[in-house]
């Protein structure tokens, strides 16, 4: 049963946008705080932004803090990342899942920034 499903990415030009899309099914999203991962070939995965179930509180690296921007759609269980300036170094793959108590990992979505 799928869970978690990502969207949105692709390649892009350094200074570029693009929006990351997640689908979550109820059970998975309501009443979690929620975040966005990526992860690069021999790397560990990393959180980049988080938003809180009301949405009212959210956080991000320091590597994104200023150009990405993590909401959410309680109606809808969809979670949102709005990526400006670009750059090569956030190319990696790209999953949604929760805070605590993360489920399996879903297939993500590849972003990919061109220099």
């Amino acid at each position: 049963q799928v869970q978690l499903v990502e969207s949105g990415g692709g390649l892009v030009q350094a200074g570029g946008s693009l929006t990351l899309s997640c689908t979550a099914s109820a059970s998975i999203f309501r009443g979690n705080s929620m975040g966005w991962y990526r992860q690069t070939p021999g790397k560990q995965r990393e959180l980049v932004a988080s938003i809180t179930t009301s949405g009212g509180h959210t956080n991000y690296a320091d590597s994104v803090k200023g150009r990405f921007t993590i909401s959410r759609d309680n109606a809808k269980n969809m979670v949102y990342l709005r990526m400006n300036s670009l750059r090569p170094e956030d190319t990696a793959a790209y999953y949604c899942n929760r805070i605590s108590r993360t489920i399996p990992w879903s297939q993500g979505t590849q972003v990919t920034v061109s220099s």
